[in-house]
């Protein structure tokens, strides 16, 4: 075992999570914003939560929520961290962490040299920072676009808290990733699906022991 932690997001059925744990995923994500192929609703991650296994991390993607629908989601869902993937700032994951008594991962978006610095100012506020490929301009969705980014921007970089490798990952270039980065933890979406939110089992298994050699 590498000892490289594994996030799988956006998962929508008992049969994928299933997937992602048997797979050796340590972390299992929820998204939830309406916009994305990947939603899913309260009622229903509160069902799937039921049955992860302990010791996986239930990790709720949140973009720009409101404190009152944020309350109602954890009311129905048990969820162990807050991933905020919108335009939140500082002070607003500070604002989290303390309402909310969550651990909270801060997703950056990065595309070069310029975007450096915010990664700087959210490690010194999140628990975790997700280092994420910022968006193309006028993109829907704040993530899970399935695009990589320079990862030569991080090369040897470190923060204060733990941090997460995004964008574009897939079973065939994560070792890569893994390589040039130095990561410790890595995350996906679009790069175990067949199609814009299906998980396909094989892909997640397959990406899982690529990362998992290492």
């Amino acid at each position: 075992m590498s000892g490289i932690n594994i996030k799988i997001c956006g998962l929508k059925d008992a049969a994928a999570c299933k997937a992602a744990a048997d797979a050796g995923a340590r972390y299992l994500g929820f998204n939830f914003f309406p916009k994305s192929p990947r939603y899913v609703s309260p009622t229903q991650a509160a069902a799937l939560a039921v049955d992860v296994p302990i010791g996986v991390c239930k990790v709720g993607l949140v973009v720009d929520m409101e404190d009152d629908v944020l309350e109602a989601l954890l009311n129905e869902v048990p969820l162990d961290m807050i991933q905020l993937h919108g335009h939140e700032s500082p002070e607003r994951v500070l604002e989290v962490k303390a309402r909310f008594g969550l651990p909270v991962m801060k997703a950056v978006g990065v595309r070069d040299a310029d975007d450096l610095p915010s990664l700087e100012a959210y490690a010194r506020v999140a628990d975790q920072i997700l280092v994420d490929a910022k968006p193309p301009r006028g993109a829907v969705l704040p993530g899970g676009n399935g695009l990589p980014f320079d990862w030569r921007l991080i090369a040897g970089r470190r923060w204060d808290v733990p941090w997460m490798l995004a964008g574009g990952l897939t079973p065939d270039n994560v070792g890569q990733a893994i390589a040039m980065t130095g990561a410790r933890q890595v995350d996906l979406s679009s790069g175990v699906e067949t199609s814009p939110g299906v998980k396909d089992a094989a892909l997640m298994s397959a990406f899982c022991q690529a990362v998992l050699s290492e």
